[in-house]
This record gives structure tokens, sequence and C-alpha cells, in this order.
């Protein structure tokens, strides 16, 4: 009796062993449960969502789009007040309309300045005539005052008419430097005022793009999501009042790591949608994702702690959705998908797959 229960125990680890083994080769898809069609349903719809969030805060008082309605590129999705921000545009103007006119007055200054510059150099000539004339009459009275024909006062005021016309070329000729010096000191400031000009017409810009800013418009053609903003409701810069879905999809496939020898790029596949009554649809492999979908997440794995169980890891694997086929204008982001791609049986490494991919980019 005990032989008997020691030989259906033995058989009954054996069949156990066996069965762990033929389960352990069907998991990881290896021979002889290797099968020429690769399938997985950990797959999904993709497209490019576009959250709505206004670059100003305010409050929202014109929403005209409506729940899933489609929209054009520009199309106005929803609009803020925009009182302030128009005012803020006529400031930004006057304070341009008195800049240029502080740098047109610098111009005018200038015109003057160089206008001055001219009665000086006049007056410097006028100076410089009357010293001529000085010198003359001073070198007669001298002359005359050698020979005792001309009295001491004659010849002392002589003398002083010589020192106040020598006065007079020092005074014109300082009055024509201080008028350069004007002239210079227009010029220099002139600078600053065009500098003035230009912060003004930046901030009718700014004040303008403001403006422009209060109208929310829809980025692309497409579709809008769930509107989630109200007429009236205060919303601040960044508030996501809407998405908008635009046309084209594509497929994510999560493929296990020993599915992925036998894929290429450019393989065809075929993959069906819950959502579309498992019509079949065609597509064909675009690239493969650079790491395991593990390593995205936010808290990574740690297999160097605690017990090991080895557990295939997943790649994402980008699927480009074959034109011309009515069922995929049904296509929307989210939809479950399971996808089959017929393989080779060569069992090709991994990195040989990337590597015709980086070639065929």
């Amino acid at each position: 009796m005990k032989k008997i229960i020691k030989s259906l125990a033995s058989a009954a680890a054996i069949a156990i062993g066996i069965a762990g083994v033929t389960l352990v080769l069907y998991a990881w898809d290896l021979p002889p449960f290797q099968s020429a069609v690769q399938v997985t349903d950990n797959a999904y719809v993709r497209g490019s969502v576009t959250l709505i969030s206004p670059q100003l805060s305010g409050y929202i008082v014109d929403v005209p789009v409506k729940d899933f309605e489609h929209v054009k590129a520009g199309q106005l999705l929803a609009r803020l007040d925009d009182r302030i921000f128009a005012q803020k545009v006529e400031q930004a103007k006057a304070t341009l309309a008195a800049q240029e006119a502080a740098l047109a007055n610098s111009i005018q200054q200038e015109n003057s300045a160089k206008a001055k510059i001219g009665a000086s150099e006049a007056a410097v000539d006028s100076a410089s005539f009357a010293l001529r004339r000085a010198n003359e009459n001073w070198s007669r009275v001298e002359n005359l005052a050698a020979k005792g024909l001309v009295a001491e006062s004659e010849r002392e005021q002589g003398r002083a008419t010589l020192d106040q016309a020598q006065a007079a070329v020092d005074q014109a000729r300082a009055e024509l430097e201080v008028s350069r010096q004007d002239l210079q000191s227009i010029v220099v400031n002139r600078d600053k005022l065009k500098a003035d000009v230009d912060g003004a017409e930046a901030a009718v810009q700014l004040a303008e793009i403001d403006l422009a800013n209060t109208a929310i418009t829809a980025p692309q053609d497409g579709t809008v999501g769930e509107v989630g903003v109200k007429l009236g409701q205060y919303v601040a810069a960044g508030t996501q009042l809407m998405a908008v879905v635009p046309n084209g999809t594509w497929i994510i496939a999560n493929f296990k790591e020993t599915q992925l020898s036998r894929i290429r790029p450019g393989q065809a596949v075929t993959f069906t949608v819950d959502a579309l009554d498992h019509v079949q649809l065609r597509g064909h492999v675009e690239r493969f994702s650079p790491a395991a979908g593990s390593e995205f997440s936010v808290i990574k794995p740690d297999n160097a702690t605690g017990n090991f169980t080895k557990v295939a890891q997943r790649v994402p694997v980008r699927i480009a959705v074959d034109p011309g086929q009515e069922a995929a204008a049904r296509l929307t982001p989210g939809l479950s998908v399971v996808v089959s791609t017929v393989v080779d049986g060569g069992g090709a490494a991994m990195a040989g797959a990337l590597a015709a991919e980086r070639t065929d980019d």
C-alpha cells in the first residue's frame, strides 16, 4: 500500500513539474508554443488630446461651443472679459505717443542748437573783427604816443578798448563751445529717447497680445471634448477649460519582451476594436519605445530586494493606421484594441529590430 502511495505521489509530482514547465514555456512563448501570429490585447487607440487653457485671468463672457462639437482651426471656443485689456492697449498707445513726442522735441532741440551754434560762430567772427580794429587803433595810438602827439588818457583808452575786444572774443568763443556742448548733450540723450520709444512700442504690442489672448481659439481642426467652463465663471491663467481632439489616431500596443524579437518596423498588423463590433482594420508597425513601460512609471520596481520572480516586461510599439479604411474614421483615443501580426520564425534579437528602425529613419 505504501509503495502505491509513493508511486502516486511521485507521479503527481512529475505531473505538476511537467505542467509547471509547460506553463512557463507557454507564458514565455517558447518552443514548442511559439506561434506564427503574435497577439496582444494590451493595446489602445491614442491621439493628440490638446487641453485648452487661458493665458490670462478673468471672467468668461462667451462660450459659443458645446460638448463634442466639431471645430475648425481658429474658431472661437471661449472669450474673457476684454475691457481692462482694451484700456491697457489705449494706455500703452498714449505712452508711446508721449515718447514719440519727446523724440520729436529732441530733434527740434537739435535744430535749435545747430542754429545757436551758427549764431555763436557769427558772434566769434564779429568779436574777432572788433579785436582786429582795436589792434590797428592801438598800433596807431602807440606810434603817436611815442612821438608825444597823443595824450596819456587817449593812450589808456586805446589800451582799454583793445582789452575789451580781446575779452569779447574770448566770451564769444566760450559761448560757441557751450552751444556745441548743448548740441552734444541733445544727441547723446537721443539714444535714450529712441530706447524709450522702442520700449513703448513693445508695451503696445504686449498689450495687444494680451487683448488678443482674451479670445481663446481652437489650435487646429478637431472635436471638442466636454466643455468644463461656464458663462460668468472666473478663471485663472492655466485653468483647464476643455479639450480639443484633433483628427488622426494611432495604436499603442504593449507587447511582451518575448514577442519583440520577430516584430519589425513596417510589418503589417491587423487589429480589432471592441467599440466597432470587432471590425478588422489594417495598420503597420512604425517604431518601438526606447524602454520598457516599467522604466517610465513613477515608482520603478526594485528587483534587487527580497525574493525575485521573473515577470515578462512589456514594451510599447507604435502602430500606424493604414489610410483608406472607412471604419478608421470612428477611432477615438482611449478605445481598447486587440492587435495581431504575422511574424517570421527567425527569432532575431531585439537589437536587430531597433537597428532596422534607425536605418529606416
